[in-house]
């Protein structure tokens, strides 16, 4: 569905227009004006007719159709094609949740495709129409801006889970803490989010190179300064993903390094008390062997002494186990 559709003149909105033909001939008509059209998961009937009108590239409105595509950039005869994926992090599920964003540019035109809940689009429309200074850059200032805003999300996604990984690690390292059995799941878990979250970020360093590189046509060379910063603030999200990973494959280990010390510590309580118990076992068998000729058998004190023997043997081995540090 089309959710909005506005000419923009000299930075600033002008008429809505009744339909898309009109809409397409106005930004023609005027060079100082161009178009920017917003669609949220169109069919192919609807998209069809954009394209039809936009003369955009069939692979391009294929890739805006199917969606699940890598962020990547494009160039064509007539359009530009850039795919972000937005990101946004849902703290009471702590699940990252990725959308896609196509636009496509123009000489005088921007159509925006969505898919997902997440929409940074809106935000991005109204800061613009209240900006008219850069919105007076045309399309490339929408396609500056969306990327600034997507990449600029992600740096709020990476310190939001940063949070809840110094919440987790602190819980793994906290005597009971957290129950074993769920440790490790939960680590799994978010190691999870966090690759989510590193398939929208890690391939859009190459996009956002080369926007802020020269040569790539519909995009004004005046406008690379502000992809580079756009850059820069990719690279540093990716950095922050990337330590993120680390830190998470860091806790797991030592985890399972703290699970091998506990199997350790409990295998020797084991035999610590499994010998305690085989002393005793081992004097009782060797009494109840039903042997006619046994010197402690008619002896008076035979039944006592055995068990005082017992009794010094078991309390040597606890004494022995526990200097050790086995009990």
């Amino acid at each position: 569905m089309i959710v909005d559709c506005a000419i923009y003149r000299d930075g600033r909105r002008a008429e809505d227009p009744s339909g898309l033909a009109e809409a397409f001939r106005a930004a023609r008509a005027d060079r100082e004006a161009f178009v920017w059209i917003g669609l949220h998961e169109p069919t192919e009937e609807e998209f069809g007719q954009v394209s039809r009108e936009f003369g955009l590239h069939p692979l391009a409105v294929e890739d805006a159709l199917s969606a699940h595509q890598r962020p990547k950039l494009e160039v064509y005869e007539d359009s530009l094609f850039l795919v972000l994926k937005p990101v946004d992090y849902d703290e009471a599920a702590d699940t990252v949740h990725t959308g896609e964003l196509m636009l496509f540019l123009g000489d005088s035109f921007v159509v925006s495709v969505r898919h997902g809940t997440t929409n940074p689009l809106g935000s991005v429309r109204e800061r613009l129409e209240r900006n008219p200074r850069v919105l007076q850059h045309g399309p490339t200032a929408v396609l500056y801006a969306v990327s600034d805003a997507v990449v600029d999300h992600y740096m709020e996604v990476a310190a939001e889970l940063q949070i809840d990984l110094e919440e987790l690690e602190e819980e793994v390292f906290t005597p009971g803490g957290t129950a074993r059995g769920t440790v490790a799941s939960r680590i799994y878990a978010f190691k999870r989010q966090v690759l989510e979250f590193r398939r929208a970020t890690g391939p859009l360093v190459e996009p956002m190179e080369r926007l802020a590189g020269i040569g790539v046509p519909f995009v004004h060379d005046d406008s690379r300064p502000f992809f580079r910063d756009v850059s820069d603030h990719l690279t540093r999200a990716n950095e922050q993903v990337e330590a993120l990973d680390r830190l998470l494959s860091d806790i797991l280990s030592a985890y399972l390094a703290q699970v091998g010390v506990r199997q350790n510590d409990d295998m020797r309580k084991i035999s610590a008390w499994a010998a305690m118990a085989a002393v005793p076992t081992m004097i009782a068998g060797v009494y109840g062997m039903n042997f006619d000729h046994m010197p402690e058998l008619t002896h008076p004190l035979g039944y006592p002494g055995v068990v005082v023997l017992m009794v010094a043997v078991s309390t040597g081995l606890y004494r022995f186990f526990k200097r050790r540090g086995w009990l």
